[in-house]
């Protein structure tokens, strides 16, 4: 909002237009505050700048139902989970929402899991009243309080923000990264010890899972078919007049001008993605960080935990055996920009006496083998989201073969269907742990792999 009036526009000419995209978590109550507390504090930052349009002034929201929250145990027990965000969000007033399928812990969605994911709008919108009934809850004192309080504490975060010169240098910082991370491991532990329950995974959970019939995608087939795609409209473009457009846009990056309008016109002349990013990459260089893991969050949550000790001691003879800490790389290869679960790890880890190394986000697997030779890394860990464990992981072990280091361990964690386990310890991963996985066990299991002999967990 400021960046456009900095442009001279008037609040009221597009505040109207701006909208918000939320996730929505388990906690129903707070996740209705929330949304309350967005719409409070978004009306009182549009009347400082002298908004006065009822349009301006009222906040749309998207919202997606939690993926984190879904998990690979006992599956169907992610349909109510769905409900109740969807319940949350509806309650909390949202113009649109994305309700997640029962099986995105494990795969991409099937045709009937995005079915139920679907009705679970119909049946609220069609079936249970909830959107006829403005602010449901206004009124309650504890959602009031909820309210209020949320109101108070994101002043002082939005505060913070602006004293480090506002979110683009807050980002570069790492403040808001740091923070996110530090509340996801703190989670984590809290999951772990059993503290916080989830149905399936550390209660209730379920003798024997049976399979689930997931969506296969053949990535080499899938690529095949988009580079024969991009060279076919390359063939069929007039190549000057798609130069020209590119050559606009890097001259536009240069002088500061619009570049969402030269980019358009660049797509209009069938540049691709990639040549539009290029072209900007020209002018700006690329944006890169090398993630830092969060300490002193995930230890003090299991001081008096006698499995966590035993893990501890096992790091520390490892580390007198090899003359220094045992090193992980923590990798995110392909377009998967989605890295809680390794910022989980790679924080639990550093805390447990590893020494951890973070790689940035949508590494290749050549540029993943390059930073595990340089910090001569004892094992990689793949964390992989969007399907491509099948593709990306095979060929990130064949690289260190050729590399002469076939001694890196290979592990996977993430969104991995339970029947590609044996495709990817054919190709030569040594653990493989979904999401659910108890990480302090995760940890025990790299000592193993790593030659220490760890007890068993009774012991």
């Amino acid at each position: 909002m400021k960046t456009a009036l900095a442009k001279g526009l008037d609040v009221d000419d597009f505040a109207g237009r701006l909208s918000f995209f939320w996730a929505i978590g388990m906690n129903f109550y707070l996740e209705i505050a929330k949304m309350r507390a967005g719409r409070l504090l978004w009306a009182e930052a549009v009347r400082k700048e002298g908004g006065v349009d009822p349009k301006s002034l009222s906040l749309r929201a998207h919202c997606q139902t939690s993926g984190w929250s879904l998990a690979a145990q006992d599956v169907f027990n992610n349909v109510p989970r769905t409900m109740v965000e969807a319940m949350a969000a509806a309650g909390g007033q949202t113009q649109s929402l994305h309700t997640n399928a029962l099986d995105e812990a494990i795969a991409l969605p099937t045709d009937f899991s995005a079915r139920i994911a679907r009705n679970t709008q119909i049946v609220l919108a069609e079936e249970s009243g909830i959107t006829k009934v403005v602010d449901p809850l206004g009124g309650s004192y504890y959602v009031e309080a909820l309210t209020s309080t949320l109101v108070e504490e994101a002043w002082k975060l939005i505060e913070e923000v602006g004293a480090l010169g506002g979110m683009t240098k807050a980002v570069a910082s790492g403040m808001p990264k740091q923070r996110i991370e530090q509340a996801a491991a703190a989670k984590q532990a809290r999951i772990d010890r059993g503290e916080d329950v989830i149905v399936g995974v550390n209660k209730y959970e379920l003798a024997q899972e049976d399979q689930l019939d997931t969506l296969e995608v053949d990535n080499h087939a899938v690529r095949d078919a988009q580079i024969a795609r991009i060279k076919a409209v390359k063939a069929a473009r007039d190549e000057a007049k798609c130069q020209a457009a590119l050559a606009a846009l890097a001259a536009g990056a240069k002088g500061g001008d619009n570049l969402l309008a030269l980019a358009v016109e660049a797509a209009r002349h069938r540049a691709t993605l990639g040549e539009i990013s290029d072209a900007m990459e020209s002018v700006f260089g690329r944006y890169g960080t090398q993630p830092v893991p969060v300490t002193g969050v995930y230890g003090p949550a299991y001081a008096e935990d006698a499995r966590y000790n035993q893990v501890l001691e096992g790091v520390e003879a490892v580390t007198r055996r090899l003359g220094r800490k045992p090193r992980l790389l923590v990798a995110k290869m392909g377009q998967d920009g989605h890295d809680r679960g390794a910022n989980v790890i790679a924080s639990a880890f550093t805390d447990m006496g590893f020494d951890v190394t973070s790689g940035p986000l949508f590494q290749t697997p050549e540029e993943t083998v390059a930073l595990a030779l340089e910090k001569d890394v004892d094992a990689v860990g793949a964390s992989s989201l969007a399907a491509g464990h099948k593709t990306l992981i095979p060929q990130l072990i064949g690289l260190l073969r050729d590399a002469g280091r076939p001694d890196i361990k290979v592990i996977a964690g993430g969104v991995i269907p339970p029947q590609d386990y044996d495709f990817l310890r054919e190709a030569g991963v040594q653990g493989i742990y979904g999401p659910g996985s108890n990480v302090v066990e995760c940890a025990a299991d790299m000592l193993r792999l790593l030659g220490h002999n760890m007890p068993p967990v009774d012991a």
